[in-house]
């Protein structure tokens, strides 16, 4: 049992091990394809959500105050929202995510002719059954909610968020697609395992130890 249990926990944190080497090289990838060379923003029917997730992108057009503000925080800020907000490019209308506004600038007109964001294509996955609903009389958000924001603004389902924004000061701050927010913590889980098969194996030796005098 001492072994058949000392062997089964160290396997599970060389799996961890494993987890752990195979994510790092997922986040390499996709670090290097948030900071790639950004290309023109192809057409609605050729994004594909799982292909072109954190596709660099630049964009240029207008906004026109058309806005729905996300809820949040921001380390050293405080509350306020992440703007969303409709850009009109030629003749789409897409969604940016300007970055954070404070809280008292919820409603402060963010207007521009000629607007340049460079940043990166994203389909977030925001939301769960705790996720309040939209307030949407008090135009409020909870989330970045795609498919739902993008039928409220009326525009296509496609987000960019920018990570530099050329052409109008609207006194947001950019937050751009980083790879913070994916998990990592097959270390920790490894070192557990690693640390459980080595409790136990100290276990198992007092217990022996014990049974041995015992006999004696």
């Amino acid at each position: 049992m001492a072994l058949v249990g000392v062997a089964v926990l160290c396997s599970l944190g060389a799996w961890q091990l494993r987890r752990m080497a195979q994510k790092e090289e997922l986040l390499a990838r996709i670090e290097a394809r948030i900071g790639a060379e950004p290309t023109d923003l192809p057409a609605v029917e050729a994004l594909d959500p799982m292909a072109d997730q954190y596709r660099p992108v630049t964009v240029t057009g207008a906004l026109g105050g058309e806005e729905a503000p996300v809820l949040t925080s921001l380390q050293g800020e405080g509350t306020g929202y992440r703007v969303v907000s409709v850009m009109t490019v030629a003749d789409r209308r897409i969604l940016v995510d300007l970055g954070f506004a404070p809280e008292a600038d919820k409603d402060r007109p963010r207007l521009a002719e000629q607007l340049k964001v460079t940043g990166n294509l994203l389909w977030p996955n925001e939301t769960d059954s705790w996720t309040p609903p939209p307030d949407l009389q008090r135009n409020m958000w909870f989330a970045r909610e795609l498919s739902a924001m993008a039928t409220a603004l009326r525009t296509e389902p496609v987000l960019v968020v920018a990570r530099s924004i050329e052409g109008a000061e609207l006194g947001t701050i950019p937050i751009p697609v980083d790879t913070a927010g994916i998990p990592n913590d097959h270390y920790e889980y490894a070192v557990t395992w690693f640390g459980l098969a080595l409790v136990w194996a100290v276990m198992s030796l007092v217990l022996v130890g014990r049974v041995r005098r015992g006999v004696a």
